[in-house]
């Protein structure tokens, strides 16, 4: 059942219990998802009774008194319309291979030659292989992702360890596609998204070795080009670390006393890509280890400064952590 409230009422309603709680929350608490949350407050869907009651009392919040039971598609009259297509057509649903066909047809004379703007690819700068390329890469790899079916490509950091490195990301897309990305803060989390919505970035970055999809499952790695390549594998490496790394203290006691030292460790799921680092780091003269089944930890202080020395890293995170 669905409740149906006087115009402006759903809003001040949601508006009310998402004072109290986070989108993020209201939506585990109904097993939801957070859009349907912001489509309730945005009015553009009748609020689930069941759902509504179990926030306001989680809340505290009070339903409204006078309102409307609805059952779920309340406003569609299912028959009218079947029995409509039934007198057209002879048959619900009809034959969709006849209508695949017949729009085939309709594309081919007509449909692809009408100057639509929605049809057409907005165009985008094709780099070379270059060092920025390669660590844009990197920092796909590590904090990015490809949807294929949303033609976006998305990197989200944490918008206050990472707010200046941001900045950096946000350049480095904008200077290599010709393409201003947009940046959003999440709400109710500490992670804002840079993303670009354009079909010829996704179909090139899969190109030059990248795919869209769950990198975890797909086991991503790095592309050949790059790790056949020294400079652009230094490159690749400082994306990868400075978005999927961490710098920090391992402290021990021994003989009484306290040490304190840095340690650098880059996290990944995929083997392939933890591999790799760990032979690029080899290659480079840097002692690591594969620690655990997603670690690569450089131990050693001799290493820890060969690492900033030879590799370095944009991210003022890494540095002032290092340094500091």
């Amino acid at each position: 059942m669905r409740i149906l409230l006087p115009k402006g009422e759903q809003n001040k309603l949601i508006e009310k219990i998402l004072s109290k709680i986070s989108v993020v929350e209201a939506a585990k608490l109904c097993s939801l998802s957070e859009r349907t949350i912001r489509d309730w407050r945005r009015e553009k869907f009748l609020i689930h009774k069941g759902a509504i009651e179990l926030l306001c009392n989680t809340t505290g919040t009070s339903l409204p008194k006078k309102f409307q039971e609805k059952k779920d598609y309340w406003t569609l009259n299912p028959y009218i319309g079947a029995a409509a297509t039934l007198k057209k057509y002879g048959a619900v649903g009809g034959n969709p291979e006849y209508r695949k066909k017949r729009w085939h047809e309709w594309w081919n004379k007509k449909g692809k030659f009408i100057n639509n703007p929605i049809l057409h690819r907005k165009p985008i700068i094709k780099p070379s292989k270059c060092l920025e390329l390669a660590e844009f890469i990197g920092i796909m790899l590590g904090d990015g992702g490809i949807s294929n079916w949303r033609q976006q490509i998305r990197i989200t950091l944490n918008n206050k360890d990472d707010k200046e490195y941001i900045k950096f990301v946000y350049n480095l897309t904008e200077k290599l596609f010709g393409k201003k990305p947009s940046i959003l803060k999440r709400k109710g989390a500490q992670a804002s998204d840079i993303s670009v919505s354009n079909m010829n970035l996704v179909d090139y970055l899969i190109t030059v070795g990248l795919k869209s999809g769950n990198k975890f499952k797909l086991q991503v790695d790095i592309p050949d080009w790059i790790k056949n390549n020294k400079a652009y594998s230094i490159m690749c490496v400082r994306g990868l670390v400075d978005t999927d790394g961490c710098i920090f203290n391992h402290k021990y006691k021994s003989r009484g006393k306290f040490y304190s030292y840095k340690k650098l460790s880059f996290t990944s799921y995929s083997q392939p890509l933890r591999k790799s680092v760990y032979s690029i780091f080899k290659s480079l003269g840097i002692t690591s280890r594969l620690y655990s089944y997603r670690d690569v930890r450089i131990d050693s202080q001799k290493d820890m400064v060969k690492y900033f020395k030879v590799i370095g890293s944009h991210n003022p995170k890494h540095l002032n952590r290092y340094y500091k």
